[in-house]
């Protein structure tokens, strides 16, 4: 049984088969039989996991098995605490209400590469930084989020899920690393 960390970088596709004009896993990973466990959009980057074992593949991505994952997002503008409790707790986002979640406001990692191609900065437009974890994972969820609460977000990183994290496993985007199944269990 094999588990993948694997920083997934910008605009690259969670999908092994050709894409007409991105990249995708396949131009990355080699191995033959692992499938991701979750997904990240193209415009997010960040830790995906992949496994051979369709038992394990459903306990990492499946809710209800709570591998709470954790996302750092480069928003527009500066959360005040109103925002911030307004993350943290059950968001109608229209289609669905948000489980409550961790949202604090960060200091952009050290650790944390540049994005190719950089985000556009604005001189008039203060950015920040947020660390939000959550027990579930919608489709553009932390995006709609902040969006929900007037802060656009930039730029999306996931930076752990369940006992991983990227900064435990430093990989660089593009990066892989096996590691042992039995964390997960």
């Amino acid at each position: 049984m094999s588990l993948i960390l694997f920083n997934k970088p910008y605009h690259v596709m969670c999908q092994f088969s050709p894409h007409p004009t991105r990249e995708t896993l396949a131009d990355y990973l080699s191995i033959p039989d692992v499938y991701p466990a979750g997904r990240l959009d193209a415009d997010s980057e960040g830790l995906l996991l992949l496994t051979d074992d369709g038992k394990l593949q459903h306990h990492i991505s499946h809710p209800e098995h709570k591998q709470f994952k954790t996302y750092i997002a480069q928003i527009e503008g500066t959360p005040d605490s109103s925002a911030i409790r307004r993350l943290q707790g059950a968001l109608d986002l229209g289609d669905f209400v948000t489980q409550p979640c961790k949202a604090v406001q960060i200091q952009q990692p050290e650790w944390l590469w540049q994005r190719n191609p950089p985000i556009r900065e604005r001189t008039n437009k203060p950015t920040s930084w947020l660390a939000i974890t959550l027990s579930e994972g919608k489709n553009r969820q932390v995006r709609r989020m902040t969006a929900a609460v007037g802060l656009p977000t930039l730029r999306l990183v996931r930076i752990a899920i369940g006992p991983f994290s990227l900064e435990t496993h430093p990989l660089w985007p593009g990066e892989w690393q096996e590691v042992s199944a039995e964390t997960v269990k």
